[in-house]
This record gives C-alpha cells, sequence and structure tokens, in this order.
C-alpha cells in the first residue's frame, strides 16, 4: 500500500511512519519542506503527484496551554487550512482511506469520566485550548460529510496526551510531559535547588506512549470503517503533581519543586474510555516510567546532537 503521513517528522507522524514502514508498506513522509499544506493549491498538486491509496493527517499545529492561550487564532486558522486542503486534495484525487487524527481537548472541559466518544458536544469546551479544539471538531465532522455524501472509507482517532521521541521540547510551546523532561534535566544540569510548575499539580491527566498510538493507526487502516470516531487512551490517570515527581525522579532531580497556583491548571481531569478500540484487539504495551524513561534518554541524546526542537 502506498501510504502517505502528514507531520512526519512530528511526534505522532514519525512514529507512524517507522511502523508502516516496518510492516512493507511504501511511505512517503510530508512536512513543511516538502509542501505547505496550507497552500491548498501546492497540497493539491503534491497529492496528484504522488497518489496514495491511505492518508493519515499527524500533520497540525500544536502546543501546551501557554501557546493556545496566547494565539487561538492561530490554532484555529492553521489546523483548519491543513486538514481542509488535505481533504480536499484527497477527495479529488480519489484516495482510498484517509485517517484524521484528532485530540481529546475535543471533549466538554467538564466531561462525565472516563470519557466516551458519544459525550462530544455536551458541554462547553476547556477555553485555553477551545480554537484547537474547535478546529479538531471540524476535522471530524468534515470526515463524516465525506464519508455521508460520496461513501468513502474515511475515519477519525481522538488520541489521549501523547509523548515520545520527536516530541516539541519548546518551552512555551510544548505540552506538560516534554517541559517536563527538559525543565528537570536542565535544572539537574545546573543544579538547581528549586524548579517552579504552572498550576497547582492537581488536575489528573492519562498519556500514552505515541509508539502505542502507531500501532493504533495501524491496526484501524486495516480493520475499521465507521463514522465513529475512536479514542485512544492508556486509561491510566496521574496527577500532574505525581507526574512532575516521577519524572524528576527518573531524570535524577532530587530538589524542591514548587507550584505557581496563579497559573491555569486547564482541565480538571481527561481520562478516555477506549473500549472500542480495545474490542478491536488493541491495548497499550508501553507503560509510564518506561516510556518517560526511555524518553528521556532519547532527549539527553538527540539534544547533544542537535535534533531537539528547542
Amino acid at each position: 500500500m502506498n501510504v502517505l503521513i502528514a507531520g512526519s517528522t512530528g511526534l505522532a507522524g514519525s512514529a507512524i511512519l517507522r511502523i508502516f514502514k516496518a510492516k512493507g508498506h511504501k511511505v512517503i513522509g510530508v512536512n513543511r519542506s516538502v509542501v505547505d499544506l496550507q497552500d491548498s493549491a501546492a497540497t493539491l498538486s503534491y497529492i496528484n503527484s504522488v497518489k496514495p491509496n491511505l492518508i493519515v493527517d499527524a500533520a497540525a499545529k500544536v502546543g501546551g496551554i501557554g501557546a493556545n492561550s496566547k494565539f487561538p487564532v492561530e490554532f484555529l486558522n492553521e489546523n483548519l487550512a491543513i486538514q481542509s486542503n488535505l481533504m480536499n486534495a484527497a477527495f479529488k484525487v480519489g484516495v482510498e482511506k484517509f485517517i484524521f487524527l484528532g485530540s481529546s481537548c475535543i471533549y466538554p472541559r467538564d466531561c462525565m469520566q472516563p470519557i466516551k466518544e458519544e459525550y462530544l458536544m455536551t458541554g462547553p469546551l476547556e477555553s485555553s485550548n477551545s480554537g484547537y479544539a474547535m478546529a479538531k471538531i471540524a476535522g471530524i465532522e468534515m470526515i463524516n460529510a465525506y464519508r455521508k455524501e460520496y461513501g468513502l472509507k474515511w475515519i477519525s482517532l481522538m488520541p489521549t496526551n501523547l509523548y515520545g521521541p520527536n516530541d516539541n521540547f519548546k518551552l512555551g510551546e510544548s505540552h506538560v510531559l516534554p517541559a517536563f523532561i527538559r525543565r528537570f534535566i536542565e535544572a539537574v544540569e545546573s543544579n538547581l535547588k528549586s524548579v517552579s510548575m504552572w498550576g497547582s499539580g492537581e488536575p489528573l491527566r492519562e498519556f500514552l506512549h505515541v509508539d502505542d498510538l502507531a500501532r493504533a493507526v495501524l491496526l484501524v487502516s486495516e480493520d475499521y470503517d465507521s463514522d465513529m470516531h475512536l479514542n485512544v487512551g492508556s486509561g491510566l490517570e496521574i496527577s500532574i503533581k505525581d507526574l512532575a515527581n516521577l519524572v524528576a525522579n527518573l531524570s535524577g532531580y532530587t530538589g524542591e519543586i514548587e507550584w505557581d497556583r496563579s497559573k491555569p491548571d486547564g482541565t480538571p481531569r481527561k481520562v478516555l474510555d477506549s473500549s472500542r478500540i480495545r474490542k478491536l484487539g488493541w491495548r497499550p504495551l508501553v507503560t509510564l516510567k518506561d516510556g518517560i524513561q526511555a524518553t528521556i534518554n532519547w532527549y539527553r541524546e538527540a539534544n547533544v546532537s542537535g535534533k531537539i526542537r528547542n
């Protein structure tokens, strides 16, 4: 199968590219240096030139609470453009399968837990990342519109908080786990006695290693065809405070951790009900401790070699 991975150098895209290659598929990786997915004409021209059988849309403008809060217009506009241009090009070229990757932030801020797929649009979003969330909700609707009007076998996956190699570790833009990894490693290197973190540390989160997501994408590319988007999560919760302690311990940091309660916490609790995809035979294999340790090791090596996005 001829597979195109959009966002192939990012966290999710690079893992998905690796697993499809390992399975013997012909894989085409797309990033900004190949084609600007915000340019509709360029996107159509490129998709037409390679004519994939499957497109996996892992391309997105992503960031943590600070970046989402500061740049809501960019998060909404850029993500709408990327996904719309890719889907439009895929339809015009006749791409058989399309997998759209969204995010667990599509669900209401104060959603019932664990979060089922049916809870989409049952309450207000978390305001700090509503722009990004609305773009992803629009992506789900667009996938289902193509299914309904043209009978296409296009589907959507909603992963929980991802982590692993090739993440964005740039402070002020990164998500919580890569930010913790960088902060604690730098604290160790600088022999700092204390580190200040945003919020109270009380919110509960769920994390999934990106290799486990990649296995989910491979599975559904072969065995799933429905207008119901699928949650992909580990099912295990951890408080932000406990996560910080775990990352600090694995990084070798032994100083104090202070919490700046003047900064936002975001959604108080978020864990997905992933029973639907588990019934298809998928389950996560990478434990949080092992995954974080491997990511810390990768970060240290990549930072020395200059491969970190920071």
